[in-house]
């Protein structure tokens, strides 16, 4: 899938779970598919939705972006480019995977609205304070809090957010309040999600948003009979063209 659509892509978002499920041989295949993004001038990002206490907040980022120190020498992370985190512990839960980011030239995409039904549940949640507003809204202000520190000559910060690409209405305000934030967009394709819809995300330029689109690539050769190689290139250059058109 890299050498088919890798001219038409920027990154590579590698779900951890579909990995980590088988042991230690998945973990060899996982770090070999970063090695082989990477090789391909892709971007990758390490989608696990890590979040934890700081102490162990600091582990995940050394497993992620780092290496660990051992009485046999320094040993490697992952060496993702960026990851995508659980901020629902807080500020501090971020703050050392943000910290090691940045030491390490990598990003981070914290949840904000994600792409999945189930979000109303607790994102939509209004919540009670001096500034109000729904759960999405207040981890849209910790996001922009957090990565103020990080924000680069770009205007973008490293830490970024995840923006479901499937709640096209609430993109605009999301916007307004994250700036610099580069805004990380699943949903497209098999969600329901349409790049005609997320042209507000690309309000802070051409690179602060990315769409992630994963089944509807793998899968479109079942849609139309094609080989799998040639259908997938034929879906991320459509989708390309769609993007450029939209984010200005």
């Amino acid at each position: 899938m890299i050498a088919a659509v890798g001219a038409d892509c920027v990154g590579v978002k590698l779900q951890l779970a579909c990995f980590e499920r088988l042991g230690a041989p998945g973990w060899r295949a996982l770090t070999e598919t970063v090695e082989a993004a990477k090789s391909a001038g892709l971007i990758a990002i390490a989608d696990g939705k890590r979040g934890d206490v700081p102490v162990t907040a600091a582990a995940y980022a050394q497993a992620l972006f780092g290496s660990t120190p051992s009485p046999w020498g320094e040993i490697h992370g992952l060496g993702a480019d960026a990851a995508t985190v659980n901020p629902l512990l807080g500020a501090d839960s971020l703050e050392p995977i943000v910290e090691r980011a940045v030491a390490s030239g990598a990003g981070v995409f914290a949840l904000v609205r994600t792409s999945n039904p189930g979000a109303e549940d607790i994102e939509a949640l209004e919540i009670s304070g001096t500034d109000g507003g729904t759960v999405t809204d207040h981890l849209a202000r910790l996001v922009e809090n957090v990565g103020a520190s990080s924000v680069g000559t770009s205007g973008l910060s490293s830490l970024g957010a995840v923006v479901g690409a499937t709640v096209p209405a609430h993109i605009e305000r999301l916007r307004e309040a994250m700036p610099h934030a580069v805004f990380l967009m699943p949903g497209v394709g098999a969600q329901g999600g349409r790049v005609e819809d997320l042209s507000a995300a690309f309000a802070a330029g051409r690179a602060s948003a990315l769409v992630t689109v994963s089944r509807a690539l793998v899968n479109a050769w079942e849609g139309d009979g094609g080989r799998p190689e040639s259908s997938a290139r034929s879906a991320a250059n459509a989708l390309r063209e769609s993007i450029w058109s939209i984010s200005g």
